[in-house]
């Protein structure tokens, strides 16, 4: 069966304009969701992180006013999951060739390491050489700038995905103090962005083996696409 990468941010923060760090990481449903799916249809899933990165979950998405009756759910997988949270794989370590695809899910912490994590950017310019599939969520597209090939070229420019819009980060009150806007730096490095057009509707986008989905909606039909492409393999 298929082995899935499953690279989470190793930060429980996020640097605001002010310099004030704002607790944060990963996004509960966005690891849960997709961990959970992917597992019950057979496949392995490993879990990696930056070199002495220890995964959190953004407080703010394991809060019922947010997660609603699913919020108590997700806490108890997480805690289910705590021995591979705590010591996820370290991505120096990483032999690309032992998976089929790599899940990236979103939060605000791949704003403060994956993006500029180079051990990241080699697994991802390798995955995309052998044809695997590369599938972030929500904020995880910020993961994806870590892939810039010799003389700075941005390994995902021309691709056309989805991401976390700057509308849904308004809406979400977090614009103001966002050193920066996923969607604008990925536009920026020349990717096509395609969203729903509805804040907060599930999206995916599929371009070649690229699969995005752009919020936390997106987790599930994201991880489903990805269990039909793999079992179709």
């Amino acid at each position: 069966m298929a082995r899935i990468l499953m690279v989470l941010s190793g930060v429980d923060h996020w640097t605001q304009t002010d310099g004030s760090k704002h607790p944060s990481g990963y996004w509960a449903e966005e690891f849960v969701v997709p961990h959970r799916i992917l597992t019950e249809a057979g496949f392995t899933v490993d879990i990696a992180a930056p070199v002495g990165g220890k995964p959190a979950a953004d407080p703010v998405s394991l809060r019922d006013d947010v997660a609603g009756p699913a919020a108590a759910d997700y806490a108890a997988y997480i805690e289910d999951s705590a021995e591979a949270l705590t010591n996820p794989k370290a991505l120096p370590d990483v032999d690309t060739a032992d998976y089929d695809a790599i899940f990236l899910p979103g939060g605000h912490g791949p704003m403060e390491d994956l993006a500029h994590d180079p051990d990241l950017g080699r697994i991802l310019i390798e995955a995309d050489a052998a044809g695997k599939i590369i599938a972030p969520v929500c904020h995880g597209p910020a993961a994806l700038l870590s892939a810039n090939l010799p003389g700075g070229r941005w390994l995902f420019a021309g691709r056309t995905l989805t991401v976390f819009t700057n509308e849904e980060e308004r809406i979400n009150g977090t614009s103001d103090q966002a050193p920066w806007l996923v969607e604008t730096v990925l536009k920026a490095r020349g990717a096509t962005v395609r969203s729903a057009g509805i804040a907060w509707e599930a999206h995916v986008v599929v371009d070649g083996n690229l699969y995005s989905g752009q919020n936390p909606a997106s987790s599930k039909p994201l991880a489903e696409r990805l269990v039909a492409a793999l079992a179709g393999r």
